[in-house]
């Protein structure tokens, strides 16, 4: 990924991005399609261990455009973020957003493995209802798409709320 034009937004340290990670609970999903792009908003869950990349976990019906989306193009780009609020400003163009997201490339595939979208759907599971019983019957299973996208690149930014009393900056200075 190129480099963040403001460096100071970057977030690097793992901690700061798995908190966003468990926080946000959309994660919009870009490709693209015979009638174009196609960003489509997903429920998630996630695992990143210690030397694996990211792997983001969604299911789906067994039809529909973002089915056939994924089935003819594995590139992916996606979003994540959460919203904190309205920067004020003294003037129209010093507003701005307060913000943590995190965006990337991964390639999408279809778990086909029992084992696997049962892996997948733990962890959607643990992420939206932590405090749900789980039990995938195999009807279920087979009912269901589950997909891993695995990231190949990513990135955190943030741009912080004003502490109270704070002046807002130009937009030299920000």
């Amino acid at each position: 990924m190129r480099k963040m034009r403001l460096a100071k937004r970057e977030i690097q340290e793992k901690k700061r991005l798995m908190e966003i990670l468990e926080q946000a609970k959309v994660l919009r999903i870009g490709t693209m399609d015979q009638e174009g792009i196609y960003i489509v908003p997903v429920n998630y869950g996630y695992s990143w261990e210690e030397g694996e990349p990211l792997r983001f976990y969604i299911h789906s019906a067994k039809e529909g455009r973002k089915v056939q989306a994924f089935a003819a193009r594995e590139d992916v780009g996606f979003e994540l973020d959460l919203e904190q609020g309205v920067i004020r400003g003294t003037y129209t163009c010093s507003y701005s957003y307060a913000y943590q997201s995190i965006t990337g490339t991964g390639k999408i595939r279809l778990l086909e493995d029992m084992e696997e979208k049962k892996h997948g759907l733990t962890r959607i599971m643990e992420h939206m209802a932590p405090e749900a019983e789980l039990s995938f019957s195999p009807d279920m299973l087979q009912a269901v798409n589950v997909y891993c996208l695995e990231t190949n690149a990513f990135r955190g930014k943030e741009r912080k709320p004003k502490k109270s009393g704070e002046e807002e900056m130009t937009n030299d200075q920000s």
